[in-house]
């Protein structure tokens, strides 16, 4: 589509203003750890995706690599039953052959030299096929204890730099265990790659309503002027889940719910939600601003923590009809495990704008549904003179941003109910995407890819950002690490978590129903 076709087509369909593509730089993407299952339900339907849509490069190239020893049609085979089983869309025949045709697979360790002598020479007979340079992206997705191995070996390689091209990497949570190690990985990474070259990518980021957060707030004046600490009361954001650990013991026994979800996922929503406007939507001036949010999170003492975090995992109970285990009834968990699946806790930012104004994050698994979701609750107007008998009388606004199941936003308020007298009740004002587009919101990581191809990191995480993340939960990871003896509290499967979350909330605040 020419750029005179795509402004006509705009000016007679408003709906579709801002759906146009940008252009994307010929590219071979690297996918490390191609067999796993991140890139089985994950990375292969998102390119599937981008394909179907024209949004890939003319010229595109994909280049597995995995320790896995398959033919190139046996890959071949195992990307189209990914594609086929996890994408969002019934994939194209057409669309599909184009896709796979021509992907490489290599097999080897990924501290084997040869596999980079490979990767150099199948990324140069790329080049030569193109005729010229293409752009060279590598995406970890693999363990994290092989992300300082692949960098150091693809720098040793001299693959960290492609002269006229560009070279990019692409790194996967969790990026480091603690504040300790993330500034090891930081420092190793960065050995090999300028900050520039790195993407460390967090999927949430990706989501059509985070990103709508940004436009929420700086985008319309009814909300702006309120979003301070003269207005808001207080705000929670809530990552529930109702599956359990799915087999994964092996990674959830050495992780635990603070680590899985607080330190990345939930912080970054709520630096995005509490930053300064930045000057331009460009990625170090947004990055700016989140880390003034974080580094405005005074990290609490390891004396303190009992105070203002609690932890817990599940018991047996039901979810959805059926009956499920208790977490240390799970496969590969130890009977004495005292890894968390569930974490509470209340923070506050230090600044001029959120002084004094509480905020509780909660995320767990195997709870009552599952729900992703920010609120930002007002202050309740100063008189009541309209409360009445028959009513619920006027209540405190909210703001509810809804990340996932149905993105969306939705802001209650009074009304009246009908009749003779005066009796209000909140109702609701909602926004849906199904609803309002019409275009179905891509992926997380199909936004990510494409951003990462682009070379623009503004949903990116930038180093100093991790180390700013990981030091506000380090003195949690410190107390509930060093304390042994403690009893871990339980909370039902299926059950909207533990009793003793409730004594973080302040002055007889209540949790939001999930």
């Amino acid at each position: 589509m020419n750029a005179a076709v795509a402004d006509q087509i705009t000016a007679e369909n408003p709906l579709v203003e801002g759906l146009e593509r940008l252009p994307v730089h010929p590219t071979t993407l690297v996918i490390f750890g191609a067999t796993g299952d991140l890139a089985h339900r994950k990375l292969l339907p998102a390119l599937y995706n981008l394909a179907h849509e024209g949004a890939l490069p003319e010229r595109f190239e994909l280049v597995g690599i995995a320790r896995r020893d398959l033919s190139q049609e046996e890959f071949r085979s195992m990307a189209r039953a990914s594609i086929e089983r996890f994408s969002r869309r019934r994939p194209d025949a057409d669309v599909l052959e184009v896709l796979l045709g021509d992907m490489r697979y290599l097999s080897g360790s990924f501290d084997d030299d040869g596999v980079y002598t490979d990767v150099e020479q199948t990324l140069r007979e790329f080049d030569e096929k193109a005729g010229r340079p293409l752009d060279h992206i590598f995406y970890l997705s693999t363990a994290p204890q092989f992300f300082p191995v692949i960098a150091s070996k693809l720098g040793a390689a001299g693959l960290n730099e492609a002269g006229d091209a560009e070279t990019r990497l692409v790194i996967e949570k969790p990026f480091g265990y603690d504040l300790v190690s993330a500034r090891q990985l930081n420092a190793e990474v960065l050995s090999v790659f300028d900050e520039s070259q790195c993407f460390r990518i967090d999927h949430y980021l990706g989501k059509e309503t985070v990103q709508n957060l940004m436009a929420l707030r700086f985008a319309n004046a009814l909300f702006e002027p309120v979003w301070n600490r003269n207005y808001v009361d207080h705000v929670e954001i809530t990552a529930a889940e109702d599956i359990g650990i799915e087999g994964r013991a092996g990674y959830y026994e050495g992780a635990g719910a603070l680590r899985d979800l607080v330190q990345n996922h939930m912080l970054q929503l709520l630096s995005l939600l509490t930053m300064e406007p930045p000057s331009s939507f460009e990625a170090n001036r947004l990055r700016d601003e989140k880390l003034k949010v974080l580094e405005a999170i005074v990290p609490p003492a390891v004396e303190d923590v009992a105070s203002m975090a609690v932890r817990a995992q599940y018991g047996p109970g039901v979810v959805g009809g059926v009956r499920v285990p208790g977490y240390r009834e799970e496969e590969g968990v130890a009977p004495d495990s005292r890894t968390e699946t569930y974490a509470a806790l209340r923070l506050h930012v230090s600044n001029w704008r959120w002084a004094g104004v509480p905020f509780y994050l909660r995320t767990g698994k195997r709870l009552e549904r599952k729900l992703t979701e920010i609120v930002v609750t007002l202050k309740p107007v100063p008189h009541l003179a309209l409360q009445s008998s028959g009513s619920v009388g006027p209540q405190s606004n909210q703001i509810v941003l809804t990340v996932q199941p149905d993105e969306g936003v939705s802001v209650s308020i009074g009304a009246k109910i009908p009749g003779a007298r005066m009796r209000i009740r909140p109702v609701n004002m909602e926004f849906r995407y199904g609803t309002s587009f019409v275009s179905e919101s891509p992926e997380a990581y199909e936004r990510l890819i494409l951003d990462a191809m682009r070379g623009d990191a503004t949903l990116f995480t930038r180093n100093d950002e991790i180390e700013a993340l990981w030091g506000i939960i380090d003195p949690m990871l410190t107390a509930w690490s060093d304390d042994t003896t403690s009893p871990i509290p339980q909370y039902p499967a299926g059950s909207a978590g533990p009793e003793e979350a409730n004594a973080l909330l302040l002055d007889c605040r209540r949790w939001r129903r999930l």
